[in-house]
């Protein structure tokens, strides 16, 4: 069906078709995100009921480094800073990704409509949203 369609109705899919994998490029990276959100908000929550002379070690690489309470908790907290930051910067893209669908949608939709065809003439770039 792209053959007969007007060269810009064949970019504007191809835009749809971009933004689609783009979107789903965030929504992958705010699971992962939100993934290990959870985990640190879990590990900062357990770190409440441990006592402070306790000792502890943190990750690095394959080894296993000795730390203080004190150090343990700010880099948590740190952390848990960061990912929220990270999400709200994810959700705010994946907001922006599905307007800039939208409207492409719509401008494709007009071109197909003023061409006799319908909005269903891509047959389903984004079909069912991003």
């Amino acid at each position: 069906m792209q053959g007969n369609l007007p060269p810009e109705a064949q970019e504007k899919i191809e835009q749809l078709q971009d933004l689609q994998e783009t979107a789903q490029t965030v929504a992958v990276q705010k699971q992962e995100a939100e993934s290990t959100l959870t985990e640190a908000e879990n590990a900062l929550e357990e770190l409440e009921n441990i006592d402070d002379d306790t000792a502890m070690y943190r990750q690095v690489g394959e080894l296993l480094v000795e730390t203080e309470y004190d150090e343990a908790e700010s880099e948590l907290e740190d952390k848990v800073n960061t990912l929220e930051i990270r999400l709200e910067t994810l959700e705010k893209q994946e907001d922006r990704v599905q307007q800039q669908f939208e409207d492409l949608q719509e401008d494709l939709e007009s071109l197909l409509g003023g061409m006799g065809g319908g909005p269903a003439g891509p047959g389903g770039p984004g079909a069912g949203g991003a």
